[in-house]
């Protein structure tokens, strides 16, 4: 889409190349960032009743992915706390979208959650008996996401939910998602979902030791490197003797999370280039995959492509990707680890940014197939791979704010990242406005504008009223900050 752009980026990269020039954006932009640690664990003084006295007891049916799963444990942790009740280890629900059937314990340490947590909320693996074997939709204890709204305030879980668990000495809230609002709420539930997020989440032995050597293949370096690694890693990283004697540096590398699965390109309504066989072929999947879009189409005015990429709305392409890191001066032997999904249009998409940086890394490339075989078939599993290799990379790179991953690892990179962990958001919609001049554009003009993009977007502010703990901690709650 952009063939003047890249090759005049292609020329740039061999230039940089030739005057070994190193991009900035290895570093944070900002040095005030390093002014915020983590804190969420900080010992409170606790209300001794509080934990002797039972409401009842919770239980979550968390839906989604990994991402979606894990913002649900955190927010029933919150809910358990504030309605005084048990809280029983989350279960996962299966989804026909992800067709993982791994629960709880299969992703985190059930024991070490427990442990992290027991002088804030009770929590048990299961039921006692005589509840199990109640019908929770008889006795109207089946709370679902048509009960709750979006965005809840603690005073509708109070009003609405507090009775029930009561009456009944339990709830089961089916389908739980993101269904407790950021703002009002005390500080001390804020700080609670930050602690479970940030501190009582571990993942399994088995995750951490293959992103451990996941993590030791990219780098080509054994040792730890950073806070981040012993959080994710734990001792698969740390307990390697030789490593502080290594006489090289770790290999630098940005983590990559690119967008532009066919669901995603398909519900954008969008255009990228590929003529009327693109379009084709992503109507046929619209219909097919999204009828209530399809509905919703017909009963509204149309909004051309070119409107859709002006305000935002589209998806980055690999290619949009490649040319922000070329305008950033990362250069052409930059290491990238692409997370996500299969890309749509597979190699030929992906063409434009292996062209400009050929060292473009996958764990498939880099596991061997009985590495990743304990996986197959378990999504949340892999994102856990996935989830580890951006929370440790040098550089994080995201093409949509939206998404679960991005929010959660930006804002896990900020919690512990101690200000050298810096993660690059171009603005879709100012981003567009850019690539709209790519015919006339010089290439200077277009480094300056990428360059003034991405550091806006590294500004360091506290958390904004309503805004998520998860992807933006630096708040009194979550962390402390020091002179």
């Amino acid at each position: 889409m952009y063939d003047r752009l890249t090759n005049m980026a292609s020329s740039a990269l061999v230039e940089r190349e030739l005057k070994q020039d190193e991009s900035k954006f290895w570093k944070e932009s900002y040095h005030q960032a390093s002014a915020w640690s983590y804190c969420a664990d900080r010992k409170e003084s606790i209300r001794a009743g509080k934990l002797q006295s039972n409401n009842g007891y919770i239980l979550v049916s968390a839906n989604g992915g990994l991402n979606q799963q894990r913002v649900a444990v955190c927010n029933a942790v919150a809910v358990a706390s504030l309605l005084n009740a048990t809280l029983v280890i989350p279960r996962f629900l299966f989804s026909n979208v992800w067709k993982d059937p791994s629960q709880f314990g299969d992703i985190y340490q059930e024991e070490y959650f427990i442990k992290t947590l027991k002088d804030e909320i009770n929590i048990v693996k299961d039921l006692p008996p005589h509840l199990k074997s109640l019908d929770f939709k008889e006795i109207g204890s089946l709370i679902t996401d048509a009960d709750i709204s979006k965005e809840a305030t603690p005073v509708e879980y109070i009003k609405k939910v507090l009775p029930l668990l009561l009456k009944n000495g339990v709830v089961h809230f089916l389908g739980y998602g993101n269904r407790l609002g950021f703002d009002p709420l005390p500080a001390e539930l804020q700080r609670l979902r930050c602690k479970c997020n940030y501190h009582a989440l571990k993942f399994v032995p088995k995750i951490q030791e293959t992103g451990s050597l996941l993590i030791r293949r990219i780098r080509k370096y054994d040792g730890p490197r950073n806070k981040l690694d012993k959080e994710l890693l734990g001792s698969f990283i740390t307990d390697r003797l030789n490593a502080p004697l290594m006489d090289r540096e770790p290999l630098k590398y940005i983590a990559l999370h690119m967008r532009f699965e066919i669901d995603m390109v398909a519900y954008s309504l969008c255009e990228f280039g590929g003529g009327q066989v693109e379009n084709t072929e992503l109507q046929t999947y619209r219909e097919i995959h999204f009828p209530l879009l399809m509905q919703r189409l017909k009963m509204s005015k149309p909004v051309s492509a070119e409107e859709l990429r002006r305000s935002g709305r589209c998806p980055l392409t690999p290619e949009e990707a490649a040319l922000v890191l070329a305008g950033l001066g990362f250069t052409s032997e930059t290491y990238i680890y692409l997370a996500g999904s299969q890309i749509y249009g597979g190699k030929s998409r992906m063409q434009p940014l292996t062209n400009l940086y050929p060292h473009v890394i996958t764990k498939e490339d880099l596991l061997s197939p009985s590495e990743l075989a304990p996986f197959k078939n378990f999504s949340s599993q892999l994102a856990a791979l996935d989830f580890i290799a951006c929370a440790t990379a040098d550089v994080f790179a995201i093409t949509d704010s939206g998404s679960q991953l991005s929010s959660l690892v930006s804002g896990f990179r900020t919690y512990y990242g101690g200000g050298h962990a810096p993660t690059l958001r171009p603005s879709k919609k100012r981003l567009a406005e850019i690539l709209s001049r790519n015919h006339t554009i010089n290439w200077n003009d277009f480094e300056g504008r990428v360059t003034k993009m991405i550091t806006g977007a590294q500004s360091v502010r506290l958390r904004g009223w309503g805004r998520s703990i998860y992807r933006q901690p630096r708040c009194p709650e979550c962390m402390c900050r020091f002179q």
